[in-house]
């Protein structure tokens, strides 16, 4: 039987404009650990092209510092008005982008998935995924919901990748 055990390290972005949250963890078969986590904010008085390319540098940085092997990306819910809606929407861009221009494979998920994957409900509030996040990943230091919400995500794709392995070795 071949030993599927091989560590994983997994970038989170939680993609904002002002507050974007990252988070990375490592993952062996079901198996999680905690490596770092934090939130980049951009200049908010800066032209908008100047903002994006602070969060492509900083996510760069994060890449070249921590060395995930993939990523993953919340698909964000917004119904604040169309000008917020694309201006998050650049940001997002930028988040898959990046870890893409680095030869990472890059996963996507939508809030309700990565709030029913860590917490077991779609609709869980942000303490709820605070709370559970801390339950799996007891050593994480996040300080806020956007570092909480990339850890989240991270989380996510992880047992979600792990299904995809599972399936395709037709073990279940």
């Amino acid at each position: 039987m071949e030993n599927n055990r091989r560590i994983t390290r997994i970038i989170g972005i939680d993609p904002g404009l002002r507050r974007c949250g990252w988070g990375i963890v490592e993952s062996s078969g079901n198996q999680l650990k905690f490596i770092a986590c934090g939130v980049i904010t951009p200049p908010v008085n800066g032209a908008l092209a100047n903002r994006l390319v602070f969060l492509f540098e900083a996510i760069s940085a994060l890449i070249d510092k921590y060395s995930p092997d993939e990523a993953a990306v919340e698909e964000t819910f917004v119904s604040a008005g169309a000008r917020s809606a694309l201006q998050l929407g650049q940001a997002r861009g930028i988040a898959l982008m990046t870890p893409a221009s680095f030869g990472l494979p890059v996963g996507e998920y939508a809030a309700n998935l990565v709030k029913k994957s860590v917490v077991g409900t779609g609709h869980a509030d942000k303490n709820q995924m605070q709370l559970m996040v801390k339950t799996l990943l007891p050593t994480a230091d996040f300080s806020s919901a956007d570092d909480a919400d990339a850890l989240a995500i991270a989380i996510t794709h992880a047992h979600h990748r792990v299904l995809a392995i599972h399936l395709k070795n037709n073990i279940v």
